[in-house]
């Protein structure tokens, strides 16, 4: 790869700058590609914005920026994106620093900014190079996710338009799943979730797996009905919505239970009782266990020291179920009456069994 460091101002970064879904983010009178198919996001806070319009006001050194030569002569940032976009954004009188936009600054004052050098290496090389610059580049500077550094290796027709749906602030899988979802759809975290439903498997291998199969698809409108039948489905069978159902796996229990019928009173009042259930210490898992019957999902309350030295006191070590006499290191708690069966967790429905016995009772 051929690299140059060359001196660009600030008046001639920002010259035909645009931000919009149509022509995408373009400076540079029209010829450089500020987000290319695997840059992320633009993610900077105020206060990150405003450190690069402080460092420019004083005329201090800002950090030196990458740009690939694309075949056509024209370019595409490869690091330096959000310092870019800060940069036009306040030119551009997106914003103000210090209380005053770019627009109310005395003339002398806009001069020394439209005036002032960014250092920038002009990187020619094949695409392969160039992604790897881009992932080794990124490293010093604010970490990329998992995802953004799949959408940069498996960039393409799929990942343009999978963005569309998934990346974007105010995207359309915010506007329908943002209760149902952790995460930012900005720092790909939309998109990395809804891929591991649909594979059933949300490890590394099986997200790059799909990526490359679908690399060069012309659209993501597979991946994005796909999730428009989960939410639709969650929102059919839980119409009541509670905050502990953000951050569910949906798609699991989606892929699961899809066809089957479910009486959505009948469930509702069943969640009722159990979020009211101070046993139950684990709320969220009340969704899987009301589709699944498992209580593993529930956290069910354990019996506190002095329940336990109670109920061995009671019955002088023995074990109710063997009768043997075991030390209390050597025991653990049951339910007398089991909890599915309305029995609570509390000293008199406490009994204390060998570890043996308990596990074998566990069991069936």
């Amino acid at each position: 790869m051929k690299i140059e460091l060359k001196e660009i101002k600030v008046r001639e970064l920002t010259n035909g700058y645009q931000d919009n879904d149509e022509n995408g983010v373009i400076g540079y009178g029209g010829k450089l590609d500020i987000r290319p198919p695997y840059q992320r996001e633009f993610i900077y806070k105020d206060q990150q914005r405003e450190a690069v319009i402080d460092t420019i006001s004083k005329n201090f050194p800002l950090n030196v920026m990458y740009w690939a030569v694309r075949e056509d002569g024209n370019f595409e940032v490869i690091d330096g994106q959000q310092r870019t976009i800060s940069i036009s954004q306040y030119v551009n009188g997106d914003f103000a620093y210090q209380g005053r936009y770019f627009h109310n600054l005395q003339p002398d004052e806009q001069e020394k900014i439209l005036n002032y050098k960014l250092m920038i290496y002009f990187c020619t090389g094949e695409p392969s190079e160039k992604l790897e610059w881009f992932k080794t580049i990124n490293i010093a500077g604010e970490q990329l996710t998992n995802q953004e550094l799949r959408n940069a290796v498996y960039s393409g027709s799929w990942v343009t338009d999978a963005k569309r749906y998934f990346s974007k602030n105010g995207c359309p899988a915010y506007g329908l799943g943002s209760d149902y979802l952790n995460g930012s759809p900005i720092r790909q975290d939309y998109l990395e979730t809804v891929i591991g439903w649909k594979n059933n498997d949300n490890s590394n291998e099986t997200i790059n797996n799909y990526m490359a199969l679908n690399q060069h698809e012309p659209n993501a409108n597979e991946l994005w009905l796909y999730f428009q039948s989960v939410i639709n489905w969650v929102q059919a069978v839980f119409p009541n919505y509670r905050k502990e159902m953000k951050g569910i796996e949906w798609g699991e229990l989606y892929n699961q239970y899809k066809n089957q019928n479910f009486d959505s009173k009948k469930l509702e009042q069943e969640i009722k009782s159990l979020m009211i259930d101070d046993d139950v210490t684990k709320k969220k898992g009340i969704y899987w266990y009301v589709l699944t019957g498992k209580e593993k999902y529930l956290n069910i309350r354990s019996f506190t020291d002095n329940q336990k030295r109670e109920a061995y006191e009671r019955q002088d070590g023995i074990c109710t179920v063997c009768k043997e006499h075991f030390e209390l290191a050597e025991m653990e708690a049951d339910h007398i009456t089991p909890w599915h069966e309305g029995g609570k967790t509390s000293a008199e429905n406490c009994q204390m069994l060998c570890r043996e016995d308990n596990r074998r009772k566990s069991g069936k």
